[in-house]
């Protein structure tokens, strides 16, 4: 079987990340969720908040075992786009790309305006939009020359990060141990605003987007060594279940919840000057800075293995494929960069619309992938795997996260409408792509259609005009001749050839007996009409005298106006003046 194949040859790759340096790319985005999550949660769910977050990890908890059976069966870079497309339609499982590509993109500008934020804080008067594109070109750059560099800083950053929680709840702790409970009593003691259910559907729809980022080790699965990707889930879910709920408790702790709205957006830092002063303080700055630039690195190696799989699938256009010297698709890269700058520039560094994009974006992410696990039980059952997930927990998973997406609706409904902004584009674009032959197909019938309909009309107009050509040729001209000088009968010619649109002239010689009509008037007319092939010459005798009398019955017999009949000048005996003939023209 053609899947099966495919699977075989990757699940038993050799070389790759280790589970270190896979970890640390996606362990990056999820856990700089601390520098925020607690912070929502306590907002939104007051005290619970710890007890929110930790219903989340099990959510995540459930989602491992979902992402493992997927990406073990069909273990390829694309996450929930990989899933769909090898169990339902290639433009189903484009909607999920194009969520996860807007998810990216998102967090690639937020993190990196927010680490520029955080950088502000240490270094006063820091132009946070220039140094923003600054940082975003820099890991653009860091990933050009290759992933397995982007790792080893990637790894620097994980291990800092993990550690500078680690002494913040250490020292937290002390802290608490010291100054007692009080604080905590406390804020336990304080109902919730909006009552209890509402504090836990709320406060859990925040805290979602502390597992934001656990998709992102399934983009780039192709480049793990065999057998790391589940150790990444557990490792991330690890870090998730201790960290987060473990800063909201001692935020609880410490913190009055009246005192968190003032320091939403930088609590960890706030926090860490409340147990261990400035020097804490400073450290967990320069601490979010890092790990919000290694949220920038993961989005552009997330997006770098997704986008390749889509080039690779046609779902994209395949000039994107081209690498450079390293084996790297640049050109990724460099397209992900500009669009993550021009969002900033559109945004003017106001990203709580792009907040919205990436709630939702993320969200999504989620409950399609947990759609194609169940497509992958019920279509691709044969597939094999070393991870199972139950029926029960992968409904219960997609219901619990979709319960988050509306809840997040709910909260900012002005983010759905920025989220589809966003998304129809990009849908769009992608596919235009899918379509491109079915459009091509109809661009060439309309074309041809258009063509054939102008075609119809141009010969019909071509043999409108040479039929007008051919009634104008027509028209027949009279040219009254004595007969007596082939002189005078030519420059007849040249003047009709010159001056008339006519083929056709009857030279008349008006004479009183046949008899005086001269011997060789014939003989010069078959010469002229040979000299001149292109007008039928006629030589009438008619006998008669001339006179205006005659011009009016030929007019009317020939149906040839008076103005198309031509003489030579006359040689003085002429009886009628010009005027008397009704316009009758002198030629020679």
């Amino acid at each position: 079987m053609t899947d099966g194949s495919r699977v075989h040859v990757t699940e038993h790759k050799s070389g790759g990340l280790g589970e270190l340096a896979a970890t640390a790319i996606s362990g990056n985005d999820i856990t700089s969720s601390c520098l925020y999550v607690s912070a929502l949660a306590i907002l939104y769910a007051g005290a619970l908040a710890p007890v929110v977050l930790l219903l989340v990890a099990g959510v995540l908890f459930l989602f491992r075992t979902i992402y493992a059976e997927v990406v073990g069966a069909l273990p390829l870079n694309g996450g929930a786009y990989n899933a769909l497309l090898n169990t339902t339609s290639k433009f189903r499982a484009s909607i999920a790309a194009c969520l996860t590509i807007l998810s990216y993109m998102a967090t690639a500008v937020i993190s990196a305006n927010e680490a520029m934020h955080y950088a502000a804080r240490i270094w006063s008067g820091l132009p946070v939009m220039e140094a923003t594109v600054l940082l975003l070109a820099v890991f653009m750059g860091l990933t050009i020359m290759g992933i397995s560099d982007s790792a080893r800083v990637a790894i620097g950053i994980f291990v800092t990060h993990i550690g500078s929680l680690a002494l913040l709840l250490v020292v937290g702790g002390i802290y608490v141990a010291i100054n007692g409970v009080t604080v905590l009593t406390a804020n336990i003691a304080t109902p919730p605003q909006n009552g209890l259910g509402a504090a836990l559907f709320f406060g859990f729809a925040a805290a979602l987007l502390g597992i934001s980022g656990f998709e992102s080790s399934s983009n780039f699965v192709e480049e793990q060594a065999e057998g790391v990707f589940p150790k990444t889930l557990r490792n991330m879910w690890i870090a998730v279940t201790v960290f987060n709920p473990g800063m909201a408790l001692l935020a609880l702790a410490v913190i009055p919840i009246g005192d968190v709205g003032p320091h939403q957006e930088a609590l960890l830092a706030h926090l860490g000057d409340v147990v261990g002063g400035a020097g804490v303080s400073f450290w967990i700055s320069v601490d979010a800075v890092m790990v919000l630039s290694g949220a920038v690195l993961t989005s552009f190696i997330g997006v770098n293995g997704l986008v390749r799989r889509m080039a690779l699938d046609r779902c994209l256009p395949q000039s994107l494929l081209a690498t450079n010297r390293r084996g790297v698709t640049y050109r990724i890269l460099i397209a992900f960069f500009l669009l993550a700058v021009s969002v900033l520039f559109i945004t003017g560094g106001d990203l709580q619309a792009l907040a919205g994009v990436y709630t939702i974006s993320f969200l999504g992410v989620m409950v399609l992938f947990g759609v194609g696990n169940i497509l992958l039980k019920v279509k691709r059952a044969g597939l094999p795997r070393t991870t199972h997930a139950s029926w029960l927990g992968v409904i219960v998973a997609i219901a619990a996260v979709l319960t988050g997406l509306v809840g997040n609706a709910l909260l900012n409904p002005s983010y759905v409408a920025v989220f589809l902004e966003y998304f129809i584009p990009t849908l769009l674009l992608v596919a235009i792509m899918l379509n491109r032959v079915a459009l091509l197909k109809a661009a060439l019938f309309v074309v041809r259609a258009v063509l054939t309909y102008f075609d119809g009309k141009m010969a019909a107009v071509l043999e409108g005009i040479r039929r007008k050509i051919d009634d104008i040729a027509a028209q027949q001209v009279v040219f009254f001749t004595r007969g007596d000088n082939i002189a005078h009968l030519n420059n007849a010619m040249l003047y009709v050839r010159r001056n008339e649109h006519a083929n056709r002239i009857k030279i008349v010689a008006v004479v009183s007996d046949p008899s005086e009509v001269p011997a060789r008037l014939a003989t010069d007319i078959r010469f002229l009409d040979e000299a001149y092939p292109e007008i039928d010459m006629e030589l009438v005798v008619w006998t008669g005298t001339f006179g205006p009398p005659l011009i009016d019955a030929l007019s009317r017999q020939w149906k040839i106006p008076k103005n198309f009949m031509f003489i030579g000048s006359p040689s003085g005996h002429l009886m009628f003046g010009l005027a008397e003939l009704g316009g009758v023209r002198v030629i020679i």
